[in-house]
């Protein structure tokens, strides 16, 4: 991926995600990225799809091994990005730098570093090992504002999979699923009038600011033992033009993460009680949250981090592409994995420990080649040999 001669897996890894950071998909523009693993992929023999449903921004799918049903393992990561503005920054939010044993830039930890860990991961099994192999790969755009990429995949253009692996920051834990997410569009109206003469308007502002307090010091959101308490937070909040004017339209956008016993039908109707009737609603995501049964990977668990098995499942407060990905591949089982720092995800000054990239290659591809050896019949894997002209 460096070019590098004699560059070990982990050391490609790296150079992959240094690339990745270096293109910049803040908010957008992820075709250059997609290009790039794509050409890795290609490169390995992988057949690659690139899918470019709006313009500049791109889907990649990519399978290596025998047709099948089913595949064993898919691993999933986004190329998009948070916004990173430089004059916050002590360094260039594009770096790709090491510094001090971590990859610096927007994108280290969530989730560039994760997506080289699987493309290295996967090329090197598929090089390797071609006839014992198979694996599919989806990298998507738009994660961070809604899986909106992955929304936009067309379910026949998929394999479906035993085990979806996530790439998203979990420091190299599995993590077992995450809180479903409902974002809410909060709108009230008034009737504008001159600032002199506000008797004569109805200041649009006035209830949404009412509704916004209710729910900001609203304290008894409901709370599942495993997933932890449903949280609502009051993101942004816009109404007025200029001093003068009483506004007749004033917004808020509300960020809600539900969990198992509060689904976004109910959120709806509590966050309706605590706004009153005087302000409109309407859905701008709604996203199920992910639950695998620890029974059900306790094995995989033990091969991502010996005795992990042991202790209570982890779930993620974030939400991730599976939420829309598992329906359209089949309900696997799902874990999230990946080597950047959850508490570096979305901060300024972003970095992701190298050690850690190093570590999640080795084990996905260690994970890979456990699960293909059970997954594969004799009769797929000489199928594969054949057409690759290995012995």
């Amino acid at each position: 991926m460096d070019g590098s001669a004699g560059a070990t897996g982990p050391d490609r890894a790296l150079a992959l995600a240094q690339r990745l950071v270096r293109i910049d998909t803040r908010g957008g523009g992820e075709r250059p990225a997609a290009d790039l693993v794509a050409d890795v992929l290609d490169d390995a023999g992988f057949d690659v799809r690139v899918d470019e449903p709006l313009p500049g921004r791109a889907n990649v799918i990519a399978r290596f091994g025998p047709e099948a049903p089913r595949t064993p393992i898919t691993f999933t990561g986004h190329l998009d990005t948070v916004p990173a503005e430089e004059s916050g920054w002590s360094f260039d939010p594009m770096s790709g730098e090491i510094r001090d044993g971590r990859l610096l830039g927007r994108g280290g930890s969530d989730m560039k570093a994760g997506v080289a860990c699987q493309v290295e991961a996967a090329v090197r099994a598929a090089r390797e090992h071609p006839g014992d192999t198979a694996v599919q790969l989806v990298f998507t755009f738009g994660e961070e504002t809604g899986c909106d990429g992955a929304a936009l995949i067309d379910e026949a253009a998929l394999t479906p999979t035993d085990l979806l692996m996530v790439a998203e920051p979990t420091g190299n834990r599995p993590v077992l699923g995450h809180k479903g997410t409902l974002w809410l569009k909060v709108t009230a109206h008034g009737i504008s009038a001159h600032g002199s003469r506000p008797e004569l308007g109805r200041n649009a502002i006035a209830p949404l600011a009412r509704a916004a307090s209710r729910i900001h010091e609203h304290r008894d959101w409901p709370t599942n033992p495993t997933y932890g308490p449903a949280t609502v937070n009051v993101g942004t909040f816009h109404a007025g033009t200029q001093p003068n004017l009483v506004p007749d339209h004033a917004e808020m956008r509300l960020d809600i993460r539900t969990i198992p016993g509060f689904d976004s039908d109910d959120a709806i109707t509590e966050i309706t009680r605590l706004c009153g009737e005087d302000v409109d609603l309407e859905r701008l995501v709604d996203l199920p949250g992910i639950a695998t049964d620890p029974a059900d990977v306790a094995e995989i668990m033990e091969l991502l981090a010996p005795g992990s098995s042991a202790h209570p499942p982890e779930y993620a407060t974030y939400f991730t592409d599976a939420s829309v990905l598992a329906a359209k591949l089949g309900t696997p089982a799902v874990i999230v994995y990946g080597p950047g720092d959850p508490e570096q995800a979305h901060v300024t000054d972003e970095t992701c420990p190298v050690a850690a990239i190093a570590a999640s290659t080795t084990t996905h591809h260690h994970l890979l080649r456990t699960q293909n050896a059970r997954s594969i019949p004799d009769a797929e894997r000489n199928r594969t040999q054949n057409a690759t002209g290995q012995t």
